[in-house]
């Protein structure tokens, strides 16, 4: 998908956002909740704050790329898996904007005044049950390609994969496994060789049915 057709969607996103593939979403197997919840359970309880950099650039041929990482293996509820970079959010950060360019900046180098980097906007705000994390997603576009530079005791590696890889209709493959004792059935994106699924694959399924909204 051409960076610049992303760019005329994106620049305002919609009062509505679109909901994520619902083939995505995880359930539970063998009895119980059919799906975990979406939201902390408790009546007005919410989760530590954290943000994560939604970023699309365009790379050498003009096609529309984000960025994503793959965490470092150790212990911790999000370990090796392929996130957005971000975290939680810091008394000194001044908002979750500034929450999201800084954990960028700390994990993957990124120089937003370098590349033009401008913020266009807020995706769904979710709750991640494992780690209670409350999760707002903020997306940005940059004029160019960033240079990136993993810091090595959180990122194994960085992930430049095509918008296009992630437009609805995109191929979502089924998987079934155990996690911390859940039998859990998910759809994952396939990237490099890695499974990108969770809250991951529902940020780049919003940002894929807005970019290309399927018609009714």
């Amino acid at each position: 998908m051409r960076y610049d057709l992303v760019v005329a969607r994106l620049t305002r996103l919609p009062a509505e956002l679109p909901a994520p593939a619902v083939s995505l979403m995880p359930v539970v197997l063998g009895g119980g909740s059919p799906r975990l919840p979406a939201r902390s359970p408790a009546a007005g309880a919410s989760g530590r704050p954290a943000a994560v950099l939604v970023l699309v650039y365009p790379d050498e041929a003009g096609v529309a790329r984000v960025v994503l990482t793959e965490r470092t293996t150790r212990d911790g509820h999000h370990s090796g898996e392929v996130s957005f970079p971000g975290g939680k959010a810091e008394p000194d950060d001044a908002d979750l904007v500034a929450t999201a360019l800084r954990e960028a900046t700390e994990e993957v180098g990124l120089d937003p005044a370098r590349i033009g980097l401008r913020v266009v906007g807020l995706l769904e705000r979710f709750w991640i049950p494992v780690s209670d994390f409350d999760v707002t997603p903020v997306v940005a576009l940059a004029d160019t390609r960033p240079v990136l530079v993993p810091a090595p005791d959180e990122v194994a590696r960085i992930i430049e994969p095509p918008l296009a890889a992630f437009l609805p209709g995109a191929p979502i493959e089924v998987v079934e496994r155990t996690i911390r004792d859940w039998a859990l059935r998910y759809g994952a994106y396939c990237v490099d060789g890695l499974s990108v699924w969770g809250a991951t694959a529902r940020i780049l399924s919003q940002l894929g049915a807005i970019v290309e909204p399927r018609t009714r």
